[in-house]
């Protein structure tokens, strides 16, 4: 088993139809994810970042490859993937409770245990007092946290997000980067993440996967090999900030 990766990509194409012409969203991608890592995609609008963590959710299938999760093939989505979206995806008509335990309960989970395990993700993600709160009563740095910790409540392997802080204000942003990643140390997630943001993407990822557009295909996949946490303002982050900015300057 140690050999296999959570998540492997196998010569993934993606094509559908726009207006009748045939377009390639993604092109040949092949990715393996281990345990445990913290990976970055990143790359113009229109790469295929999203359409790729689609098909790693269950969510679309390929036109060509496969994706397989522990060597099984992903034909579907199930609670060992989660998916964070930059919209939240809450349930207006629920609790942040209610929310957060959602996934448990509809598992058919005893009563006591989607308590305790509700009590628990609304804790580590700072929460206990809104417990109570709906949704249209949250900031949205508030369901960000929701939404991330309803993720983990249901027992997620592998969280999938899209640009979930790509809505927030850079304060909220910095505080959730920073929360996410010692949920990430605690926990032994295995994360792939989403985002426009060069600086975001070094600062969270052990790894980070570049891609380009007209099709969308795979560039590079770089180790980012700074000590955590890392400081934005240190010259090996701008070094590598400059390395990265380059790299898709010149993918465009």
């Amino acid at each position: 088993m140690a050999d296999i990766p959570l998540l492997s990509v196998e010569g993934v194409t993606k094509r559908f139809s726009f207006n009748g012409a045939p377009i390639t969203a993604l092109e040949g991608a092949n990715l393996a994810i281990r345990k445990g890592e913290f990976v970055c995609l990143i790359g113009p609008s229109g790469c295929g970042k999203s359409t790729l963590l689609r098909m790693a959710g269950g969510f679309e299938t390929p036109s060509e490859g496969a994706l397989r999760m522990w060597g099984a093939p992903v034909t579907a989505p199930g609670p060992d993937r989660g998916m964070v979206f930059q919209d939240y995806g809450l349930f207006p008509w629920l609790t942040v409770a209610g929310n957060i335990g959602f996934g448990p309960a509809a598992r058919g989970r005893p009563r006591a245990e989607v308590a305790e395990t509700t009590r628990r993700f609304v804790e580590m993600v700072g929460l206990t007092r809104f417990a109570g709160a709906y949704p249209h009563q949250l900031s949205g740095g508030m369901k960000q946290r929701v939404a991330i910790a309803r993720v983990l409540a249901n027992e997620a392997e592998l969280v999938l997000m899209d640009e979930p802080f790509g809505a927030l204000d850079a304060m909220t942003r910095e505080n959730l980067q920073r929360e996410l990643l010692e949920i990430w140390a605690r926990t032994k997630l295995t994360v792939i993440f989403v985002t426009h943001a060069i600086e975001e993407a070094i600062l969270l990822a052990d790894r980070i996967v570049v891609m380009s557009t007209n099709p969308g295909r795979i560039v590079a996949d770089e180790a980012v090999a700074l000590p955590r946490p890392r400081d934005p303002t240190s010259p090996e982050f701008n070094a590598l900030r400059r390395h990265f900015s380059a790299m898709l300057g010149s993918h465009h």
